[in-house]
């Protein structure tokens, strides 16, 4: 895909309706016709997706260099129930340093009128009104930029550019000790330390779980070691205790592990380079010199430290003595796949807890909660797949979560669940497999940890933690269950032929070198879907073969192409990796498509 072909469309961007209104905008109601003049970009995003949260810290570069031409519009698009309501909205946008408007489309109206695919989509209009230039996924800020800079010339010269002040307007900060607080850990001292996620610092509160002992961290957003006042982080979550009084902080945005020294107070980094994995970076090495991508939680297993990898849904270990990291389960690949650690797949894994023969973890766009054994191998407790979400107790198998984010082991060898969007602490019992309900009424919970005969939930968009007593018995709770809000592509039952249009970027040709260069891996949930097709292979063309008497469901399509710069001076070019990986809801209905066309991005849209 390229920007020129929808330039020449010439398509008049639709309006932007949302039910819920507009955000950051001092409550101004805007239309596509106020921001003429402007170059707007659309960030359609729902704020369980790290793919957006990526979006997001991505733009701000762009946000910032064209702040007098470029207007961002956040489009919030939910896949979650929860993530309709007006207030979870309203809490993202802060909780995620959103500094530009967002416009609350719990229907999806907007999203159906772009018709939007995939979560995110950027589309790019120009000051006359039209849409110039629709990617989907993560990594298309260069591309953007070079298009801006380009519609910045033309609209100059054309006079139909208008310069000045966004319409940005930032909301009121609230006077709280904690400001949507990530994950808690008791201390040695009985104390508890807190990631205060949107104030970029890490607190440390007393036995009471309120009264302030100390800060750590300047509270701006950023990437420095130092003392307890001159260090950053970027958005913080995870936190586990290490031999020698230090503490592993899981810096998620900074894409980095960090070290706090309890005593001192000092920060220094144990992981990451400050940059995002992609694919084709190293997957294990000395810790320092490998890339990370969003580490949501850490928890010391067998030794070693494990990195609940959001970003590239993943688990990554850290090894304190040898100082490396390396890969430890999962593909990369988005879903809910058993078995072996290097064939297993995750879905934004975000909460770990170990006990002696279990690694647990909160498996949160799966709605799932997981446990790698001794052994290395996988497996599911509670949770279906990508698709499937409610409030539902009982029996493991017929158990429903809602995007959970933390997992705590109790005394009994049962767990307890940060059930975020259900904003209920749930309960796992292995022995009997059935799942009760602890608490209710918490808001967003986003961890928990154990203090004597208590157990202390981080309540995130409460902005506190909440001390409970463990009841002997759990409360059942009347079974809730749904589907995703995203709306299905309508497709014909049969054949359907799956195109994943690639062409390599200017200057870049395939690189068949050594064999195919492209590869496209295929399955379906349910897998009754798809009565042909699925599997791996190197086309990139695909036919496939859905089940009439399977009326919806998901395709998961995994593609991949490498290309090498095409300069026959240079002996050894440099190579490209590029993937994209989609779940694309479909609706098999008489008279639907019969084609399925995917846009698999090359580097210079990135």
């Amino acid at each position: 895909m390229t920007d020129s072909a929808p330039r020449r469309a010439r398509v008049r961007a639709p309006e932007l309706v949302g039910k819920g209104g507009w955000l950051n905008t001092g409550d101004t109601q805007y239309t596509l016709s106020d921001l003429r003049g402007r170059i707007v970009v659309l960030d359609f995003w729902t704020f369980c997706c790290i793919n957006c949260l990526h979006v997001l810290d991505e733009l701000r570069e762009l946000e910032e260099k064209h702040r007098d031409t470029v207007v961002v519009i956040g489009v919030h698009s939910p896949k979650f129930v929860h993530e309709a309501e007006h207030q979870a909205v309203v809490d993202a946008v802060e909780r995620y340093g959103v500094e530009h408007p967002v416009l609350d489309d719990p229907e999806l109206a907007t999203w159906k009128q772009y018709a939007v695919r995939a979560w995110p989509t950027l589309v790019v209009i120009d000051p006359e009104g039209y849409v110039v230039a629709q990617h989907a996924g993560e990594g298309h800020a260069h591309a953007i930029e070079r298009l801006v800079e380009e519609l910045e010339a033309e609209h100059e010269a054309k006079g139909t550019l208008r310069r000045g002040d966004g319409p940005y307007v930032p909301p009121e900060p609230e006077p709280t000790t904690l400001r949507f607080p990530g994950k808690a850990l008791l201390l040695p001292s009985g104390n508890f330390l807190v990631s205060d996620t949107t104030r970029h610092q890490l607190v440390e509160l007393a036995e009471d779980a309120e009264t302030v002992v100390r800060r750590i961290g300047s509270g701006m957003r950023g990437f420095v070691d130092g003392g307890p006042g001159e260090a950053s982080f970027s958005e913080p979550q995870g936190l586990a205790l290490l031999d020698g009084g230090g503490v592993v902080v899981a810096d998620t945005v900074n894409h980095a592990l960090r070290r706090l020294d309890l005593a001192t107070g000092a920060v220094t980094t144990l992981a990451g380079t400050g940059k995002q994995w992609w694919q084709g970076s190293a997957t294990s090495g000395p810790a320092r010199g490998v890339d990370l991508s969003s580490p949501w939680d850490v928890a010391v297993f067998g030794g070693k430290v494990w990195i609940a990898m959001a970003g590239v849904h993943q688990l990554w270990t850290y090894d304190p003595e040898a100082g490396t990291v390396a890969v430890a389960a999962g593909t990369t690949n988005e879903g809910l796949v058993d078995g072996p650690a290097a064939q297993a797949w995750f879905a934004q894994p975000s909460g770990l807890a170990a006990t002696a023969d279990r690694l647990w973890l909160a498996d949160s766009e799966t709605s799932a909660l997981r446990w790698v054994d001794l052994d290395g191998r996988v497996h599911t407790a509670v949770g279906t797949g990508l698709f499937d979400f409610g409030h539902r107790d009982g029996a493991a198998g017929q158990a429903l979560l809602q995007h959970p984010l933390g997992v705590t082991a109790l005394p009994d060898g049962s767990v307890a669940v940060a059930d975020t969007y259900n904003h209920a602490l749930r309960r796992y019992d292995p022995a009997t497999g059935e799942v009760t309900t602890l608490a209710t009424d918490l808001r967003e919970p986003s961890d928990a940890v154990l203090a004597g005969e208590d157990v202390v939930v981080v309540e995130s968009a409460r902005h506190r933690l909440t001390r409970l007593r463990l009841p002997e018995e759990a409360v059942r709770v009347e079974s809730v269950a749904h589907r995703t809000r995203r709306a299905a592509t309508e497709v014909a039952p049969g054949a359907l032929r799956l195109d994943v249009v690639f062409q390599a970027p200017a200057g870049q040709k395939l690189d068949t070198r050594y064999g195919p260069s492209t590869r496209l891996l295929v399955s379906s949930t349910p897998p009754g879907l798809l009565l042909s097709g699925e599997g791996a292979d190197t086309d990139l063309s695909r036919e496939l073969e859905l089940n009439p008497a399977v009326t919806e469901g998901v395709l998961h399509v995994s593609a991949m192409a490498a290309s090498c710069d095409d300069d026959p001076s240079h002996e050894y070019p440099a190579c490209h990796v590029h993937q994209q990986d989609w779940g694309v809801p479909v609706r098999l209905t008489e008279g639907g498509a019969d084609r399925l066309p995917l846009v698999l991005a090359g580097m210079d849209e990135q």
